[in-house]
């Protein structure tokens, strides 16, 4: 069974920085993109950066030049290192992946469970 565990929420100052973690685990042949999404309260699921398996991103315009995502294939991980965090940056974060698993045709989308990250002013 495939799980994507997020780490490294929490809560921080204005200005300050934090380093969100995401591992996959299970029995899995391939992994292709992963990212990074966020849902703030009352608002829809948005996506925050996204990075494919060979290493090109994708990111929001409200997070360029302030977060950044980086992959760890081996270890099958997703970083996202987030810089100048401000109140607006106040969301759950959700670690994502489309996976293939073995002797599978088709890849899916798989979802960690989110993890906290609150800005204070």
């Amino acid at each position: 069974q495939v799980q994507l565990v997020e780490s490294g929420g929490g809560l921080v100052q204005a200005g300050g920085s934090l380093r969100l973690s995401c591992a996959a685990s299970g029995i899995i042949f391939r992994i292709n993109t992963m990212g990074w999404y966020r849902q703030a309260p009352g608002k829809q699921r948005e996506l925050v950066a996204a990075i494919t398996s060979g290493g090109d991103t994708n990111d929001a315009g409200s997070v360029k030049g302030r977060f950044t995502i980086s992959r760890d294939n081996a270890e099958k991980m997703v970083y996202l290192q987030m810089n100048s965090l401000n109140p607006e940056d106040t969301a759950v974060y959700y670690c994502t992946a489309n996976i293939l698993l073995p002797a599978r045709p088709v890849a899916y989308d798989y979802w960690g469970q989110g993890t906290q990250v609150t800005v204070s002013s």
